[in-house]
């Protein structure tokens, strides 16, 4: 069933770009589940963007990174446009839910441009294993 979502999507046999983004006090977490989903992460076709920040830890975990902006300078925000011109095709945003962001607004538009676009969004970690364990099925 998730098989058929992502062909829904047009995401078989595609190089697949997907953004990762990680509040401050999530940031561990992300580069947890990017340790533990390793072998899906790294396979060719799999290209990875993220936030300044975000990426600098991941980077620092091994992971190859296109780096954005940090959040709240506009790294949401330029992950927002990708999504929106296609390029992105699934967001993982680790976001915590117990503190304020003075950059709030663009991640709500991000959550927007997502809906827009149809573009599969995880905000924790439960729902983005689940994209992941999908992805690996294609």
């Amino acid at each position: 069933m998730i098989w058929d979502f992502f062909l829904y999507l047009g995401l078989k046999n595609i190089t697949m770009e997907i953004a990762i983004i990680a509040h401050d006090g999530k940031k561990a977490d992300m580069v947890q589940f990017l340790n533990k989903n390793k072998a899906i992460l790294s396979k060719e076709n799999i290209k990875i963007i993220a936030t300044g920040t975000t990426g600098g830890k991941a980077e620092a975990a091994g992971f190859k990174v296109k780096k954005m902006l940090s959040g709240p300078l506009g790294g949401d925000a330029q992950i927002a446009a990708r999504v929106a011109e296609g390029k992105t095709k699934m967001v993982l945003f680790f976001k915590d839910p117990n503190s304020s962001h003075a950059h709030e607004v663009d991640i709500n538009m991000l959550i927007r441009i997502c809906d827009v676009h149809n573009v599969p969004l995880a905000t924790n970690e439960a729902t983005a294993q689940l994209l992941l364990l999908g992805l690996d099925e294609i």
